[in-house]
């Protein structure tokens, strides 16, 4: 278990019938998702050394909730209450070489789908969270390409399927803006079992196949999801043009 009490300990076999939601409770990679990804990305295990040639992530919007907080750091939580998580993405380039020391950002939302840094959220529009710097932060990737950072899985707000935002900075002159994305079902059963996530009204409206976001991103930005001791840990290889 964590020692950070907000986290929460997935409440597991309260809420976890959520390893049911895949197959002997491996990867929660979507089918489609592992057979684009197969081959050079061998389910999502992330790799060390260049594979061929890799399919570059479709880039989409940032939305309208992104800013920059200058927050270098691996635990973006900030008290945040949830269920645990650790993304790990992989940059790699076109060649599937990974690339080290590029600058990686993430930001979502949180338990109850609010941002951070911005008035006006909420179904009422009256949450105003400026100032505030959760769940927003970045890193440069290792000599592996890879960055690790800690959080909670994000809620829903409407109009939108349960994603995490991420921009990558190859270089200096250069920008790459995706979305990670989440298997439905577990994000049903979290939402539906878990505190704080159930403790709101209504359900979220929008599934991966209804975001029109998602639909263009396409499997390449499903992550694969594996349940850790103390939290889930989402794994996305992420290829970029450099250069």
């Amino acid at each position: 278990m964590s020692n950070k009490p907000p986290i929460m300990p997935l409440n597991r076999r309260q809420a976890l019938g959520l390893i049911a939601v895949t197959a002997g409770g491996g990867a929660f990679l979507p089918a489609a998702a592992r057979a684009a990804q197969a081959a050079p990305y061998a389910g999502l295990a992330l790799f060390d050394a260049g594979a061929g040639v890799c399919t570059i992530t479709p880039e989409v919007t940032e939305g309208p909730f992104y800013f920059d907080p200058e927050l270098e750091r691996a635990d973006v939580t900030e008290g945040k209450k949830g269920v645990g998580l650790n993304v790990r993405l992989q940059v790699v380039d076109a060649t599937c070489q990974p690339l080290a020391g590029a600058r990686v950002d993430i930001w979502h939302c949180d338990a109850q789908g609010h941002y951070s840094g911005y008035p006006g959220q909420g179904d009422g529009q009256d949450v105003d969270t400026s100032g505030q710097t959760f769940l927003r932060g970045w890193q440069k990737t290792d000599a592996s390409g890879i960055v690790s950072f800690a959080t909670i899985y994000p809620g829903w707000y409407r109009g939108r399927t349960t994603h995490i935002h991420f921009k990558v900075f190859p270089d200096e002159r250069s920008v790459m803006t995706g979305q990670l994305f989440f298997p439905d079902g577990l994000s049903d059963q979290i939402f539906a079992t878990v505190e704080p996530y159930n403790d709101r009204p209504g359900k979220r409206d929008t599934s991966n196949a209804r975001d029109g976001i998602a639909r263009r991103a396409g499997p390449l930005s499903q992550a694969a999801l594996r349940e850790a001791a103390d939290a889930f840990q989402a794994l996305l290889v992420v290829a970029v043009k450099a250069g």
